[in-house]
């Protein structure tokens, strides 16, 4: 019985190895959301626990559960991703560039000019029902006729501006980590849609890595086998499986010999395709027309945009008018037709940018954002692309280290009671 005992060990260590690194995926991607229950006097239970114990999840919220690793950290990871690769990949003007101002400015055209007899008609019934129905029906017409003539130079101004000055209003961290915040199953995407074939093979490994370590637990206790060392050496076996695992994906960043064998971790081996990956998702969810047009208008920084494009539509409102302001003015007050003015001008702002939410144009659009993107991650460096890619783990690997441990020691103590007491 003794032998069969000891021959057993590494194809169990192997099985507890492929469960450690399959519940250890697990543990990084789900639940996208935190799932758990708020225990009262948790909160301030926890602010008296070590830090690295306060970062467990939900636990400093007095919640006890759990959310998986990347989703929970995918602000950070959004946080890191901008200062080590989207930083890089280019500057909020190179963005805009791509995005194509002169095709904005045509597509604000095409879907505001439309608006503009309705914006003025309505406009002036609010401010001056009673000169707005005086004036001869041509008059009016006039006025709306001119407005739409300038609508051209007008958008074209508008983007212009909004590029001149858009380092100072589109802020791309802000926006990317309030979305990853926002979207957690974003960063989950990354890692699935171009490395779910990679993450198989390290849960696979974990049956190799943990028949091998097996090998040495099973000499070791051959030869000295008091009834703690199974649980103390599955220990041992736990936490270096899932170092290996973590190792395995990410190390060495750069291609390495190690004795003459070529090396490279399995992520980074495959930069090129998870660029193509990771640009789609940027360029479709995270940088897109839609969302720069709302970062623009309602973000930090929207009542400087605000500003800029009152600025711009002033002067054209103010020659809507034509020949007849001088009378108009007088006719009406100072006072009265900058209001007037004010109100056609506030109104007008939002709309101007309203061909942003354009959806469909969004995506026709997408497509240089997401050129851009792939290009500039392909040529990172092997270490930042691998940084970027890590980010939403290092902090908590020791989590994952610590599980691997805890069910390296619950084995050693279920081979124990299999193999020793029964």
């Amino acid at each position: 019985m003794g032998w069969w005992a000891t021959a057993t060990i590494p194809l169990f260590t192997g099985v507890i190895g492929w469960l450690i690194n399959w519940s250890g995926l697990w543990m990084l991607f789900k639940p996208t959301s935190f799932a758990g229950v708020a225990v009262p006097g948790l909160r301030e239970l926890a602010r008296l626990l070590p830090r690295r114990i306060q970062e467990f999840p939900g636990l400093a919220q007095g919640r006890l559960g759990w959310q998986g690793i990347i989703p929970a950290r995918a602000a950070k990871m959004g946080s890191i991703a901008v200062d080590k690769a989207i930083a890089k990949l280019g500057t909020p003007a190179d963005f805009y560039r791509e995005l194509e101002p002169e095709k904005i400015a045509a597509h604000i055209v095409a879907t505001f000019a439309p608006e503009v007899p309705a914006l003025v008609d309505e406009v002036m019934r609010a401010e001056h029902p009673a000169l707005w129905r005086d004036l001869p029906q041509p008059i009016r017409d006039g006025i709306v006729a001119r407005v739409q003539s300038q609508l051209p130079g007008i958008a074209g101004q508008v983007t212009g501006q909004i590029g001149v000055h858009i380092d100072q209003l589109l802020d791309p961290k802000y926006m990317v980590i309030e979305h990853f915040r926002a979207n957690p199953g974003l960063v989950v995407r990354i890692f699935r849609d171009f490395g779910q074939r990679e993450l198989d093979l390290m849960v696979a490994f974990g049956f190799i890595f943990g028949f091998l370590l097996g090998i040495p637990v099973a000499a070791i206790d051959l030869v000295w086998h008091p009834w703690w060392s199974l649980p103390l050496m599955g220990v041992v076996v736990g936490w270096v499986t899932n170092a290996l695992g973590m190792w395995l994906i990410f190390e060495p960043p750069a291609p390495r010999r190690v004795l003459g064998v070529r090396m490279q971790g399995l992520f980074p081996r495959r930069q090129s395709e998870a660029a193509e990956v990771y640009a789609r998702i940027i360029a479709d969810h995270v940088i897109t027309l839609e969302r720069i047009g709302d970062h623009l208008l309602h973000g930090p920084r929207g009542d400087t945009t605000h500003r800029l494009l009152a600025d711009a539509l002033r002067p054209a409102i103010d020659q809507a008018a034509g020949p007849a302001r001088a009378a108009v003015r007088v006719a009406i007050g100072p006072e009265r037709f900058d209001s007037i003015r004010e109100s056609v001008t506030r109104q007008a702002v939002d709309r101007t940018l309203t061909p942003f939410q354009d959806a469909v144009f969004s995506r026709q659009q997408a497509d240089r954002i997401q050129a851009l993107v792939a290009v500039r991650t392909r040529e990172l460096p092997a270490d930042e692309f691998v940084e970027m890619m890590r980010a939403a783990i290092k902090e908590d690997e020791w989590m994952l280290y610590v599980h691997g441990a805890i069910m390296g020691l619950a084995g050693g103590f279920l081979h124990y009671g299999l193999f020793h007491l029964l």
